[in-house]
């Protein structure tokens, strides 16, 4: 609820994966677009975390509205993305979405 009334909940929130690239947004606070082939690795996470919103530094980014249903996904090279209209750059993204599994996958799945 709180997300939603900020302007980041999940009607302006979301993952896109297309064949060349990955989209990544949560509201006006979160922006980011990469390369398909600059994801060098995703996989879901067991881990459960208390905050929520858009939180991180020197490229290790977490943009949940959710404690669970958390996605690592690690960028080479680093991701180009826009927090609260500030570049940054993103290597490791862990974001929360409603089916991990099916967002692995679509990022080709686990990778070392």
């Amino acid at each position: 609820m709180l997300m939603r009334l900020v302007g980041a909940g999940p009607d302006r929130s979301g993952i896109a994966v297309r064949e060349g690239d990955v989209t990544i947004r949560m509201g006006w606070s979160f922006s980011a677009h990469a390369p398909r082939a600059s994801v060098a690795g995703a996989r879901p996470l067991a881990d459960t975390v208390f905050s929520r919103g858009v939180h991180g530094w020197r490229g290790d980014w977490l943009v949940n509205g959710a404690g669970g249903g958390l996605v690592e996904v690690l960028f080479d090279p680093p991701m180009r993305a826009r927090v609260v209209g500030f570049p940054v750059r993103v290597r490791r993204l862990r974001v929360a979405v409603d089916d991990p599994d099916g967002l692995v996958s679509a990022l080709g799945g686990e990778q070392p």
